[in-house]
């Protein structure tokens, strides 16, 4: 393959509006910790909805919504969250990934290694909404009391 298809294949998946890309682009940003790249995949009436008994249990409206009580607090919180994604299942807007979150609590010093999925709803190019589904129990383990 030459550098002129790499750069071309690049440049496709930076602005395709597939969802599975969209939902990719999205993991990248959270990753490298690029809280604007983020917001950038997300509607601006997006819903996004962290499972009950989650910490950060609730929904979310809105990008710097979702940013500001979701990703900056779970950096206050642990070091290295990571949602590793690994597994995609795509049925048109729906994107459902299987993944995994790692961490270390900042209190306690505890690791976290737990599976979770995610249910993603991809519109336009942009995340509407979205559903965590994890063993919320594992994440309060290594968790202050």
């Amino acid at each position: 393959m030459s550098d002129r298809a790499d750069f071309t294949d690049f440049t496709d998946f930076t602005t395709s509006t597939a969802p599975a890309d969209v939902v990719r682009r999205q993991y990248l940003a959270s990753a490298a910790g690029d809280l604007a790249a983020l917001r950038a995949t997300l509607a601006a009436d997006v819903e996004w909805t962290e499972m009950a008994g989650f910490p950060l249990a609730g929904t979310y409206r809105t990008p710097d919504g979702v940013t500001s009580n979701v990703m900056e607090r779970l950096g206050k919180d642990w070091d290295d969250w990571t949602a590793h994604d690994d597994t995609y299942v795509v049925d048109g807007e729906n994107v459902v990934v299987l993944a995994r979150y790692t961490a270390t609590n900042k209190a306690t010093g505890k690791p976290i290694d737990v599976r979770v999925a995610h249910h993603f709803v991809v519109r336009g190019g942009l995340i509407v909404r979205f559903e965590q589904f994890v063993d919320t129990a594992r994440v309060r383990e290594a968790m202050p009391a």
